[in-house]
């Protein structure tokens, strides 16, 4: 194990930061503005299409300064050129983390190892925009002739959350006469849910495993194989089933055409794989042009990173705002509100994306961590949000910072006044909030008065941009890609492994046929009784 330092504790700017937050501390976001008239156009930004308002957080321009030379201080320069040039920065693993590659124009070219990545990139693309094109024309026909209506995503994971957010995202560009369905639950009822209603001989399932060995994934495969082949006979899988794998011998065996087997490498995390053939559903939704379109956008905020200067670079500062209030004001947790239905699931593709990413103990090195990492992420669409969870944003105990994403038009070309109206009003009342003098001055029962005082103070980022579209996701989601790389580059930590994913996979593999009888409980005492309550219960009369 190696006896490198944990967080950055003892650089100039770190302490610098920790005289910092003793002097914001004493001071309200009221009085930073009052003293300040230029500090919302100073703490402004404009880029690839997305602004971002960092005005109302708890800092001035002495704190961006310093979180900017910390993020200079901790190397973040020098991982962002190796992330994007190949280097193995995926310690844990030995590997590449390339994500950035797979939306590479054509005419770029990238070397790692040998290979043009770039090139064997847009070939796997231009695979999948074939089949896509022949899916979305009819040319593709299921086993009796028909053309397939129905696609089913089977992954879990980064081999779900990823397709079905960005489904939902892009509705409004989605073909509806075509259905698309996800399923990732190894619960039976999340695919007999899924496919209840549906037609098998107009049904396609795209299998989303790059082993083709994951438990829940293949599970609910194998469950599916059967339902189409009660229905259609055994020579229909290949009609039916598509994979995006690695694995050809696992992907032959389970009755698929190794030409309808779509790869990818293992240089694509499953969190951030939504643009290489995982995002196949995707491309069949909305067509390939779209989907090229939302490459687009994923590569121009990751040119915007790697090339604008911190100062004004979003995924930077977004980052080192999180690092700010991770570590040195201690919060916990972090919210983001989607002001736009359509993203409606895009909340739960971050929490995949920031957790498993930066929940991390030890260092890059094995070193434990002496500090803080990464925070929890939750949230759910505005305005829902603000009858359900803003009580203890705006009165908690506990100062939440909050991401407000809102779109000036809607997709369906509609204006978004009221909906907008109450983005850029939570983002004021968490700000400001309201006074005792402010709610007396209502007339308010003195008696009431402490009940209905906002103590502003809750710091919020404002993300705007004109309509969510294919460009448009793209943008968004590579912002955040590369604010999770930001924070776990200065948290010295390895932001691309997962291990701590694996422990219960590999339990619950030895638990299984215990649950069948097949084996004695052979676990703790709790373990064990639990077992034995389970088989119990199964045996009990309704």
């Amino acid at each position: 194990m190696t006896t490198e330092p944990s967080l950055p504790t003892g650089l100039a700017a770190w302490k610098a930061l920790e005289t910092h937050h003793e002097r914001i501390a004493k001071h309200h976001l009221r009085d930073l503005f009052a003293n300040d008239p230029d500090r919302t156009q100073r703490m402004t930004f404009d880029a690839v299409g997305l602004t971002a308002d960092f005005s109302k957080h708890l800092v001035d321009s002495q704190i961006l300064t310093s979180l900017v030379e910390l993020a200079h201080q901790a190397g973040l320069a020098e991982r962002i050129e190796a992330m994007f040039e190949g280097a193995r920065i995926n310690v844990s693993e030995d590997r590449s983390v390339l994500h950035t590659a797979l939306r590479l124009p054509r005419d770029a070219t990238l070397v790692v190892d040998g290979v043009d990545v770039v090139a064997e990139v847009h070939e796997t693309l231009d695979r999948l925009a074939s089949f896509a094109d022949e899916i979305r024309s009819g040319a593709w026909k299921g086993a009796t002739g028909r053309p397939i209506r129905n696609t089913i995503n089977i992954g879990i994971g980064g081999s779900d959350l990823g397709p079905v957010m960005a489904h939902e995202a892009l509705l409004a560009y989605s073909r509806r006469d075509l259905h698309f369905r996800f399923v990732s639950n190894v619960d039976t009822t999340d695919l007999q849910e899924a496919i209840g209603d549906l037609d098998p001989a107009e049904t396609l399932f795209v299998v989303a495993s790059k082993t083709f060995a994951t438990l829940e994934t293949m599970t609910n495969a194998a469950a599916a194989r059967d339902w189409v082949v009660r229905a259609l006979g055994s020579d229909s899988v290949a009609k039916h089933f598509v994979a995006v794998s690695t694995n050809e011998e696992r992907v032959k065996a389970f009755g698929i055409d190794p030409d309808h087997m779509f790869g990818f490498w293992d240089w694509v995390g499953g969190r951030y794989s939504m643009d290489s053939a995982i995002g196949l559903s995707i491309m069949i939704a909305i067509g390939p042009e779209r989907f090229r379109e939302m490459l687009a956008g994923f590569h121009a905020m990751d040119e915007h990173f790697r090339s604008t200067p911190f100062e004004q670079n979003l995924p930077v500062l977004m980052g080192m705002l999180s690092v700010w209030y991770r570590n040195f004001f201690g919060v916990q947790s972090a919210a983001v509100i989607p002001y736009a239905q359509y993203l409606n699931r895009f909340p739960a593709y971050l929490q995949q994306l920031t957790m498993e990413s930066n929940g991390k103990r030890v260092t890059a090195g094995g070193s434990p961590v002496s500090g803080d990492t990464g925070p929890v992420f939750w949230g759910e669409p505005g305005t829902n949000g603000q009858h359900s969870f803003f009580q203890l944003l705006h009165q908690g105990t506990t100062a939440i910072p909050v991401d407000l994403i809102g779109f000036a038009m809607s997709p369906q070309g509609e204006r978004q006044d009221l909906l907008m109206a109450n983005m850029l009003a939570q983002a004021r009342a968490l700000a400001f909030g309201k006074t005792a003098e402010e709610v007396q001055a209502e007339g308010t029962d003195p008696a009431i008065v402490p009940h209905r005082v906002m103590p502003g103070n809750r710091p919020t980022t404002v993300i705007m941009a004109r309509v969510l579209d294919p460009y448009r996701l793209g943008t968004l989601v590579a912002l955040y890609e590369h604010s999770v790389f930001t924070q776990g580059t200065v948290w010295g930590i390895d932001s691309f492994d997962q291990w701590g994913v694996e422990l219960g996979k590999t339990l619950a593999v030895q638990i299984a046929p215990m649950l069948k009888g097949e084996q004695e409980p052979a676990f703790d005492t709790s373990t064990n009784s639990l077992i034995e309550r389970y088989l119990a219960l199964q045996k009990e009369t309704s």
